[in-house]
């Protein structure tokens, strides 16, 4: 599989984000927080996924804009096994929950925790 994050997986629907928090269930492996909700998409994608960093914890745009791409370069990496888990397509938001300034390797350490716990909940 490409290790890809093509326009057609990323979640931009309005009505989608708001469905996702208000009925979607959610898996946390600090400071990541993982939202999900099944849902089918015209387009026929197994997954759109998006992801967001708060600006209650990170002031500078620079700041926030540096961990929404480290956090979608995680996802790039690492959805091939989070897509093997899903029998059904998803709706899904990463969010970084914390004001603690992590690098690339606990990020992507945590991500993988967060997968196999979405893993878990969603196979059993």
């Amino acid at each position: 599989m490409a290790h890809t994050y093509p326009k057609h997986e990323k979640l931009k629907s309005r009505t989608t984000i708001e469905l996702l928090f208000s009925k979607g269930q959610s898996v946390t492996k600090y400071p990541l927080r993982l939202v999900y909700l099944p849902q089918t998409f015209d387009d026929g994608s197994a997954i759109k996924m998006g992801v967001s960093v708060s600006k209650k914890y990170f002031k500078r745009a620079a700041d926030r804009n540096y961990y929404k791409r480290l956090l979608r370069e995680c996802y790039r990496l690492h959805k091939a096994g989070l897509l093997d888990a899903m029998p059904q397509p998803h709706a899904m938001m990463l969010l970084y929950q914390s004001n603690d300034r992590l690098d690339f390797a606990e990020i992507e350490q945590k991500t993988l925790a967060l997968f196999e716990k979405f893993r878990a909940k969603t196979t059993s």
